[in-house]
């Protein structure tokens, strides 16, 4: 029944019904007045302890009424209330109980649908997180990734794996699948701990960025601190190869920072976030820097420059670098 229709029949049942009980009280008494003698005094008594009857009836069963009618609405409006704060807690799913087909009724059906599209875009929101990093992800949802790309200062680093195309011949692909996997995820979690945003795995090379999408001043220190991690990653990594009889790892990693064009790019039908810019460029042939050099991780002078803490490094002299026409500047960490 629609709560117009059940707020009418409780005024209906509330007021008309006592009236015309009154009414026709009324009316009896006055045709036993006018059949048989009574006094004014006990037509007044009747009058009054009617009335009174009919007040206290009228009063209990008023309330009754209008108890169960406030009920059929506001234990529903409860029962939405309390589904609001679990979802306002992160429970998707719980639904709201609808026992009619009134406003309410209809409400609460709509509730769930909207409910069911929240629990639906939180899955997607969470698997989409899997695919790239949660900042990318709540940058991207919340369009604030310019399709253009944004001018960013920031600091970017390379790893690649050193005699990766031995292993893959010399191992079944299970294996390189498995040794891959332990290594990037191990690798990830180091750059993670630093604020840092791997962009991509490519192959056996990572690329990653410090400062975006979401900026910070110190990427430069938090890409030094993560090369360090990645260090001591690769030392557990391989103490647990080398207990297995797995031959161990080694890598180069590459950092310089500088300007960056970060933002979506792609197909129109697939977008991804990407860095373009001379920084990106620079910082994958310092990387390649490190097998000249024989050693595992490379700074620019650029990035050295915008340090606010300290490290241990060994500088270089200046060097060309492939497709760069200026000497760069590098230093080892040690």
């Amino acid at each position: 029944m629609p709560i117009s229709r059940r707020i009418r029949m409780l005024f209906r049942l509330g007021s008309l019904v006592p009236l015309t009980i009154l009414v026709v009280t009324l009316l009896t008494l006055q045709w036993e007045v006018g059949s048989a003698a009574i006094s004014a005094q006990d037509y007044g008594r009747g009058i009054l302890f009617f009335t009174l009857v009919l007040c206290v009836i009228a009063f209990f069963s008023g309330g009754v009424l209008n108890r169960v009618v406030s009920r059929s609405i506001v234990e529903p409006l409860k029962d939405m209330l309390g589904v609001v704060d679990k979802i306002q807690d992160g429970d998707y799913n719980t639904r709201i109980k609808v026992v009619g087909n009134d406003e309410i009724g209809v409400l609460g059906d709509a509730g769930n649908e909207m409910i069911k599209g929240l629990a639906e875009r939180e899955k997607l929101r969470t698997t989409f997180g899997r695919y790239v990093t949660p900042e990318i992800r709540d940058e991207i949802l919340s369009g604030r990734i310019p399709l253009e790309g944004d001018r960013r200062e920031a600091t970017v680093l390379f790893a690649d794996l050193r005699n990766f195309t031995p292993f893959v011949e010399n191992n079944p692909p299970e294996e390189v699948i498995a040794s891959m996997k332990a290594y990037f995820t191990a690798m990830h979690r180091a750059i993670r701990q630093n604020r840092g945003l791997v962009l991509q795995f490519i192959g056996d090379e990572i690329e990653a960025v410090f400062g975006v999408p979401v900026h910070f001043s110190d990427h430069a220190d938090a890409a030094i601190r993560a090369s360090l991690n990645m260090r001591m990653a690769l030392k557990d990594l391989n103490s647990h190869r080398s207990a297995e009889g797995k031959p161990p790892f080694s890598h180069g990693i590459g950092i310089h920072s500088g300007k960056v064009l970060a933002g979506n790019s792609g197909s129109e039908e697939q977008s991804a976030y990407a860095l373009i810019g001379n920084t990106v460029n620079v910082a994958s042939r310092i990387q390649a820097l490190t097998k000249e050099l024989d050693c595992d991780i490379l700074v620019s002078q650029e990035t050295l420059e915008r340090l606010e803490a300290s490290f241990q490094m060994d500088p270089q002299p200046a060097r060309m670098l492939k497709g760069y026409s200026k000497p760069v500047i590098v230093h080892r960490i040690l």
